[in-house]
């Protein structure tokens, strides 16, 4: 039973990237619709959270996509499925509810963040003090600094690009729905999320590159390789979404 995963997992790795990109796609949106049927505006405030805890462990894994000349870091699909998280908070509950669910997730990755590094605070074991029993958590110290240890600079400005976006995203999802009157409802969904996600990767791009790098990046290099490198990937998410917001909004939770 325990050689499963590690086979499922080799099984998985048998295929090119991008036959694992779509998957990942519909189990993100697909569990995203999944808890707002079960549980209703909670359940999509668990799936922000969780996607923002998710995407930034992901984002250390780097990939070479064929349609890329240089490998990517992982967490584009994860962390764009929390622009339909809110979206849906907006349409089925309101804006307020839906910057609820933002400063949640930013409260709630502040609080993982804090505890990983009190977790870090504590001396590692030498190999005497761990003995034979506790041989297996030796390199393990190592491999939590590793994970949750992050830039500052990458820190600050992925925390600030996410409060930035998430907050026009509802902003922008509210005023396309007051100037069509509420209808167009693939509209809103599509231009909020566009729009989020170039403030997102500029916002970012900027401070993790050029205002908080020690060595900044030249401005050519920051707006063709990190700003609009991967924006295209981002529009193509925000119009697959699409059927998974009509879906959510007509999948009301049944209590």
């Amino acid at each position: 039973m325990q050689e499963v995963l590690p086979r499922f997992i080799e099984w998985l790795q048998s295929f090119p990237p991008e036959v694992i990109w779509p998957l990942i796609m519909l189990w993100c949106f697909g569990s995203l619709v999944a808890l707002h049927r079960l549980f209703g505006q909670a359940g999509v405030y668990v799936y922000i959270i969780t996607a923002i805890l998710a995407a930034n462990i992901q984002v250390l894994k780097a990939v070479k996509f064929s349609v890329y000349p240089e490998p990517v870091a992982l967490g584009t699909v994860v962390f764009s499925s929390t622009y339909l998280a809110t979206d849906i908070l907006t349409e089925c509950y309101g804006p307020q509810a839906a910057r609820r669910g933002v400063m949640m997730g930013f409260v709630c990755y502040l609080f993982f963040t804090g505890v990983m590094i009190f977790t870090l605070g504590y001396r590692p074991l030498s190999p005497a003090e761990a003995g034979t029993e506790m041989a297996w958590a030796l390199p393990y110290h190592d491999h939590i600094a590793a994970l949750f240890l992050p830039s500052p600079g990458f820190f600050i400005a992925g925390m600030v690009a996410y409060l930035v976006s998430q907050f026009n995203d509802v902003l922008i999802f509210q005023r396309v729905k007051r100037a069509t009157h509420g209808r167009f409802l693939w509209l809103r969904t599509n231009v909020s999320t566009a729009a989020s996600a170039l403030i997102d990767n500029t916002v970012f791009s900027v401070l993790a590159w050029m205002v908080l790098n020690p060595k900044p990046v030249p401005w050519k290099t920051v707006v063709v390789v990190y700003i609009f490198g991967t924006y295209w990937l981002r529009l193509v998410l925000s119009v697959l979404d699409t059927p998974f917001m009509y879906l959510a909004r007509r999948w009301r939770p049944a209590h």
